[in-house]
């Protein structure tokens, strides 16, 4: 059965991403109220993107990783921008910006390897 992953903009600005076997069904439940309760107080919430899924478990596995992304990061897949989605990926700390000029020898380059 076909699954869908798609991504909401709320009312309160925030985005909320779901999964469903029925898009059209889903998103009218969305704005009458009858979805997730985070929709329900920001109505009305406008579709901003959706992929369309062989399995619904595919879908499913596909919200809980955007559901991970930063803000920015799904801005990217919304407006088709996806050659930053790996660059908004990189972790921004400061132990990363230390250590981000380390250079690695790939393992069979090592000694003993």
């Amino acid at each position: 059965m076909k699954g869908y992953v798609y991504i909401l903009k709320c009312s309160n600005d925030l985005y909320y991403t779901g999964s469903t076997k029925d898009l059209e069904k889903r998103i009218a439940e969305h704005q009458n109220g009858k979805g997730a309760n985070f929709t329900k107080k920001h109505l009305p919430v406008q579709l901003m993107y959706f992929e369309e899924f062989h399995r619904i478990d595919e879908a499913f596995y596909r919200e809980k990783q955007i559901q991970g992304w930063s803000r920015k990061k799904k801005e990217a897949l919304i407006s088709g921008k996806t050659n930053l989605l790996h660059d908004l990926s990189e972790c921004q700390n400061e132990s990363h910006f230390k250590n981000k000029d380390v250079i690695s020898a790939p393992l069979n380059d090592r000694e003993g390897g």
